[in-house]
Formats: C-alpha cells, structure tokens, sequence
C-alpha cells in the first residue's frame, strides 16, 4: 500500500515537470522594489522586488530568477503577481541597477545544465526586471563613542600639563 501512494506521489511530480509550462510574449508592468538602506545594525541588505507579469498561454507558471549568477525561486502573491527577494552581505552589495532575469521551467532547466557544465550561460530570459539600490550607509566615519574617548584624553592631558606647571 505504501508502496503504491510513493509510486504515485512520484508519478505525479513527474508529470508536473514534464507538462511544466513555458511563458511566451512575457510583459512586466508594475514592477516596484526595496533594498536596505540603513547597514548600521545589519550584517545582509536585503532586496525585494514585485511585479506584473502577463504571459501568453500559461496559467500555473513556475518561475525562477537569476540575479548575478544566483538562482532564486519567484513566489506567486497574486494572480499576475510575483515577488522575487535575496540578500547579499554589507561588503558585497553595491550600488547600481541588479538586473532580475527571469526564466521559466524550460529555461531555468538550460540555465541550471549550462552552469553544472560551466559554459557560459546564453539562454534568452523569459523577461527581465531591473532594481535600482542607492547605496547603503553603514555609519560615520568615526563612531561617537571613539570621538567622546579622544576628547577626553585631549582635555586630560591639557589639565595635567597645566597643573604641573603651575606647581613646579
């Protein structure tokens, strides 16, 4: 009996890969993102990226993203709405546009064989989002703490200086 439901448990994932559908005539509208612009406290920036996308002739489309060589899964948030998120640590994350590629299961699957090869990845991506990250501001040049301690060594050694001198 259990031996039946895994056979078909398997069956089944199989023949969702295989009917997996492809997204043609791809539109974004509507894309928005975020990323972390305050690193005083936070060792990875986040980014966060939703859009609108109208393909023709799939419904239940799988989509995954590739954003400077790394693979992410796209979550479906609505009907047309997709959300992609990632993080990359402080020392890392540059500023600048991060061009989002997305790829459905067709392409993911040519792009996944081509970097398990190591060729260079020239698959078409189904459509492309751009988020733009202004920089991120990891504090002051010196920390307050620093400059409070060295002000006080500073008017410390004035005192003593001058107390010596008025005794001696």
């Amino acid at each position: 009996m259990c031996s039946r439901i895994v056979s078909f448990v398997v069956l089944a994932l199989s023949l969702n890969c295989v009917f997996g559908e492809t997204c043609s005539n791809a539109k974004v509208t509507g894309a928005t993102s975020y990323s972390t612009s305050d690193a005083t406290i936070v060792a990875q920036i986040a980014f966060v990226t939703e859009f609108s996308l109208e393909c023709s002739g799939a419904e239940k489309l799988s989509l995954f993203a590739e954003v400077e060589g790394r693979i992410f899964p796209v979550a479906k948030i609505g009907d047309t709405q997709y959300q992609v998120s990632w993080s990359e640590e402080v020392k890392k994350a540059r500023s600048g546009d991060y061009a989002v590629k997305l790829y459905d299961e067709e392409g993911y699957g040519a792009l996944r064989k081509a970097q398990r090869s190591g060729e260079a990845a020239n698959i078409k991506p189904v459509a492309t989002v751009v988020v733009r990250h202004p920089g991120t501001y990891t504090g002051p040049f010196f920390n307050s703490e620093i400059l409070a301690a060295g002000l006080i060594a500073v008017v410390a050694y004035a005192a003593f200086s001058l107390r010596s001198k008025i005794l001696s």
